[in-house]
């Protein structure tokens, strides 16, 4: 542990805060550290040899370590919306004024940081050790009304401890915030960054669920909020409900370790079924072609980045033909492979086939031990076309090149279709 300051003698403190002592007591490598300074001012710390890097707030570089120290603050909110805030920092503000700032009870304790480097009793003026123990998510005070991003990064650590739930009255505070427009004035930016970590973690799904019991999920995600309570057949979803349909398979892409884009896209895949005909239900026909407008509606309300974006039309649009595999053509094979860029975009295809094996994982009954032996077969035919020698063809049409496409697509038809028939009977017969 770094010392507090390179001199000897100080008569300001220093303090490990935050995430740092949360995780240490909950048995858990810590990540960041983030430490408070408490009875000094900014001209103290730069006389020690710490550089100032805060612009809006009073942070400071340590001269040995070059870590972060910021001076206890107190925040105070000024104008409509979560943009406006006053920060006030001086020598007589307490940890415990610093600590009341902060989101929530586990986040809210320090360890005083003692000249020899060691760290120093527990200090935990909330109690955020005892919600630790019994593992509930508790805001510390009512700043956190100040701050609507706080719903989200709640939300957020739902998903990194499912076993943890949130407390009544927390909950209570943030639809409270909801109905009262506070989180309206969100940044798309910052919802989605939140999102994105969220969906990286360990069960993305709690996540999903407590932004639903606000009605942040309704607000900010409607897309998504739409597919709960709308029906599918119970013989290819016994789980019944759309919405936990995506709920359950956005915890099957986190299962399969799969990237960002393919969970974003894992969320969205079936958005198209939140807006399917009643007369027709719990059939969802021709809900792929529903669910790319909403998919790319929802990522341009978030500002979603391009790669995920992309992702989530592609998916929404193609996820059912690809375990159609066993009823599909050579043509229809080699025409979705264009659609999806597969030649050129390998990376992206085999996350394609992935999210889709979540898609057919995350249901109920026996789904999840489900076998996909039609995400290997893809895997090969791919190959197969990538590999064919197309240097005579091109050289046959040279003088009438606008024939090439079409050869080309035959070409490839004829190079798969044994094999595609083949595989297609093996599936038959087992």
């Amino acid at each position: 542990m770094t010392t507090q300051t390179p001199s000897a003698q100080t008569l300001y403190k220093t303090y490990l805060v935050g995430g740092a002592v949360r995780d240490a007591l909950m048995g858990l490598a810590a990540v960041d550290c983030d430490f408070v300074v408490v009875g000094a001012s900014p001209e103290v710390l730069l006389a020690q040899g710490y550089t100032a890097v805060g612009k809006d707030f009073p942070v400071f570089l340590h001269p040995n370590s070059h870590q972060e120290y910021a001076l206890a603050r107190t925040e105070r909110k000024t104008g409509a919306g979560y943009t406006g805030f006053a920060v006030h920092f001086a020598p007589d503000v307490t940890l415990e004024d610093d600590l009341a700032r902060r989101d929530l009870t586990i986040n809210a304790m320090a360890r005083e940081v003692l000249a020899d480097g060691a760290l120093g009793a527990l200090v935990d003026p909330y109690h955020g050790a005892a919600d630790i123990a019994h593992k509930v998510l508790r805001h510390v005070s009512s700043s956190f009304l100040e701050d609507p991003v706080r719903i989200l990064r709640l939300a957020r650590f739902a998903a990194r401890w499912p076993e943890f739930t949130v407390a009544p009255e927390t909950m209570a505070l943030m639809q409270q915030m909801v109905n009262d427009g506070e989180t309206a004035a969100l940044v798309p930016e910052r919802v989605w960054q939140e999102l994105a970590k969220g969906l990286m973690e360990q069960k993305p799904s709690r996540m999903i669920e407590v932004l639903r019991a606000c009605g942040l999920l309704a607000q900010w995600l409607p897309e998504l909020n739409a597919l709960f309570g709308v029906p599918q057949r119970a013989d290819y979803h016994p789980e019944i409900d759309t919405g936990v349909h995506a709920l359950m398979v956005i915890d099957e892409a986190a299962r399969m370790n799969l990237s960002l884009a393919a969970r974003y896209g894992a969320l969205c895949h079936d958005l198209g079924k939140g807006n399917t005909p009643a007369d027709i239900l719990p059939r969802h026909s021709l809900h792929e072609a529903r669910g790319v407008p909403l998919a790319d509606a929802l990522s341009a309300r978030l500002k979603v980045p391009s790669a995920c974006a992309d992702f989530a039309r592609i998916i929404a649009k193609e996820h059912t033909s690809f375990y159609c595999l066993p009823d599909l053509t050579a043509a229809a094979v080699v025409n979705l492979l264009k659609r999806v860029d597969a030649l050129r975009r390998p990376e992206r295809f085999v996350a394609l086939l992935q999210a889709t094996q979540a898609d057919t994982r995350g249901r109920g009954g026996d789904f999840p031990s489900h076998p996909t032996p039609w995400y290997a077969a893809w895997l090969e035919l791919r190959q197969r076309v990538f590999e064919m020698d197309n240097s005579a063809l091109i050289a046959r049409w040279q003088h009438e090149p606008a024939k090439i496409p079409e050869m080309l697509h035959q070409a490839r038809c004829n190079h798969i279709s044994a094999e595609l028939l083949n595989w297609q009977r093996r599936q038959k017969n087992q």
